[in-house]
């Protein structure tokens, strides 16, 4: 169910306007609906500034790749985008980019699929951007795919195995449901990566609100991917070879529920709710650290939004080390490893050194992902 209004004494004058009403309180500030929702808009954009219309040249068309999973934040970024474009076609003629969208099915290996009438109604609301949809399975398909095929005992790499058959034995092997939420959400990433180089686009543009940035932080940090932080929540240039953008990244996820159903015409009809709240209860066997991770941080935004917003300032002033093609990765997050230092040992605080290998390889699995897909000796 869409989320109540921020606390506060309905009624007051708006802080900003100072003509209307106010309807909620964002951040000890009474706001009404109209500057509330130029509140959110301004926040977003901000971030977009380097694809503004006169950082363009007007015979080049700069391309983003939007990746939606249909919850709030995601589509929420896909609608002031949509307004940001229009806004900006209505005073210069064009816009400072072009927006491309995709959303990764994971029905067949996630029972949480999202509704196939929730894809329709959001093509149908923004029909002139290119969306794709594509299956999780596809990732078999990528060019550089045979470093996965180290991953899963088993998994074969020649012969009539489907994409489909190899995705399946590959989780066959992964025996926790945190292990399996990991992959799922790496192997999501290499796709979307893989569909924006091929479409030529400049960036991937991600929809993780403050919270969602700041329940990444602990979670990769738990999962023994600390190092990566840089890469998954700041904007700037990734590993994978193509620039990361996180517009939303000063939005709380309550404002963004409010936020959703205060745009006019709301957005509510194209949000999966399903997967809006973390599990009520925790079974050691069904939540993963992702899980706990949330139902943490959606608690703590309630009463104390300042320190979900000061997780993420701290981990923005994290530099990101230099990386370059010849350094050894890992095969399943193709994120760098550190003088090519893998396994279990690699970074795990034990004295037994990891398994090194020589710059230019293509390693097995790093620390955190070892600890997510462990493969049989």
């Amino acid at each position: 169910m869409p989320g109540k209004h921020l606390s506060g004494d309905s009624g007051q004058q708006c802080r900003r306007c100072k003509e209307n009403v106010s309807v909620l309180v964002v951040r000890s500030e009474p706001l009404c609906r109209d500057c509330f929702i130029k509140y959110v808009h301004t926040k977003v954009i901000k971030r977009m500034e380097s694809f503004r219309v006169r950082n363009t040249a007007p015979d080049q068309q700069r391309k983003i790749l939007l990746a939606v999973s249909f919850g709030v934040s995601s589509v929420s970024l896909l609608n002031i985008l949509d307004h940001h474009l229009q806004t900006q076609k209505a005073k210069t003629g064009r816009t400072g980019f072009s927006l491309n969208i995709i959303f990764v099915n994971t029905s067949s290996v996630d029972s949480s699929a999202v509704p196939l009438d929730l894809r329709q109604r959001l093509q149908e609301r923004f029909s002139e951007y290119h969306f794709t949809s594509v299956g999780l399975q596809d990732v078999f398909n990528d060019p550089q795919r045979d470093a996965l095929h180290d991953i899963a005992p088993g998994l074969e790499v020649a012969g009539d195995s489907s994409p489909l058959q190899q995705l399946e034995t590959l989780f066959k092997s992964l025996k926790t449901a945190a292990g399996r939420a990991d992959v799922v959400s790496t192997l999501r990433t290499r796709l979307i990566v893989q569909h924006a180089k091929a479409l030529g686009c400049e960036g991937v543009s991600w929809g993780d609100s403050t919270t969602k940035l700041a329940e990444k932080t602990l979670s990769e940090t738990a999962k023994g991917r600390g190092f990566s932080l840089p890469w998954q929540t700041a904007d700037g240039e990734s590993p994978l070879g193509i620039t990361f953008n996180y517009p939303m990244r000063d939005v709380l996820k309550k404002e963004l529920v409010n936020y959703a159903e205060m745009t006019d015409p709301p957005l509510s009809s194209l949000i999966d709710y399903s997967t809006l709240s973390a599990p009520t209860t925790v079974n050691s066997k069904t939540t993963t650290i992702d899980d706990l991770m949330q139902h943490y941080f959606e608690s703590v935004e309630e009463n104390f939004p300042s320190i979900v917003s000061n997780v993420v300032r701290t981990t923005g002033k994290l530099e990101a080390p230099s990386t370059s093609e010849s350094q050894v990765r890992c095969a399943l997050c193709s994120m760098p490893v550190e003088d090519g230092r893998f396994g279990i040992h690699g970074w795990g605080g034990d004295q037994q050194d990891g398994v090194a290998y020589a710059p230019g390889e293509s390693g097995p699995l790093c620390y955190g992902c070892t600890r997510s897909a462990p493969r049989n000796p």
